[in-house]
């Protein structure tokens, strides 16, 4: 059998910052990538119209596909991590759906990340972990009704987001599966934040090969492009590749320097 050929794409808010937000897809265009995937690009979960028809054309224009996207996740630099499990932010998050599902049916995008939220003060963890069920319910079915799929990522770095390996997304995934019925709900499961937070990436692949709806990579530590650290990155997407995974990698690093110049780990791999 013929392992799958990787398909990279570019996180465009981690890569080419050096750049203003709608002129990213055309760089990454030029780069020689046709794949572009997005945390949420808004500074509000409820944009305006002229701000949501300025993002979906730079993507067009530039040519690029839209492979993932971000629902609204809070203030990310201000330490926030979704809102799926945040009671006082749940209907914020409701409110987002339509706003992040209506751009990604649009531009041809099945991938959504809902980042779970970190755990909130004063509210049971049982409380916020039933919160979040019904949420990514909610997200799950609105994304299957045209062919996409409700991402669920282990987080590191935040020291009250509950999610750090891929068993505990994968039992959140099988709480709502289990509840609701839904099945467009599955594992995010980024490179970097499982190795950081010490889980057994290789096993991880091989358990839940076919719970794996989308993949993302950075070197550690650092989070700069693979080569920069000591992930045996390489070998991990061999390993996805022998499990059958054809989905779109995404590159969520930050670049070492210029965007430009951090590929040259692509044209070492293609050389080999």
């Amino acid at each position: 059998m013929e392992t799958a050929v990787p398909r990279f794409a570019v996180n465009c808010s981690l890569l080419f910052t050096e750049l203003p937000l709608l002129q990213r897809p055309a760089a990454a265009r030029t780069a020689g990538f046709e794949a572009v995937e997005f945390w949420w690009p808004f500074d509000s979960a409820l944009p305006g119209d002229a701000e949501v028809d300025a993002f979906e054309r730079a993507i067009l224009e530039a040519g690029v596909q839209l492979t993932g996207l971000n629902f609204a996740a809070g203030d990310m630099p201000g330490g926030d991590r979704g809102l799926v499990s945040w009671p006082q932010r749940s209907l914020e998050f409701r409110d987002n759906l339509a706003v992040t599902l209506g751009i990604g049916e649009r531009l041809g995008c099945r991938a959504f990340n809902a980042l779970y939220g970190n755990r909130v003060e004063g509210v049971a963890p049982q409380a916020q972990d039933e919160l979040a069920a019904e949420n990514l319910a909610l997200a799950a079915t609105a994304a299957g009704s045209f062919g996409a799929t409700v991402l669920v990522e282990p987080v590191s770095g935040a020291e009250h987001y509950p999610l750090l390996t891929a068993a505990d997304a994968i039992a959140v995934i099988d709480r709502v599966v289990a509840e609701s019925g839904v099945t467009s709900i599955g594992l995010l499961a980024d490179l970097y934040h499982l190795t950081v937070n010490g889980d057994d990436v290789s096993k991880a692949i091989t358990t839940y090969a076919d719970r794996i709806a989308h993949v993302q990579i950075a070197d550690a530590p650092g989070r700069n492009e693979p080569g920069t650290g000591t992930i045996p990155i390489g070998q991990h997407l061999g390993e996805l590749a022998e499990a059958g995974y054809d989905g779109w990698i995404g590159l969520e690093y930050k670049p070492s320097g210029p965007t430009a110049d951090s590929f040259g780990w692509l044209t070492d791999r293609e050389s080999s």
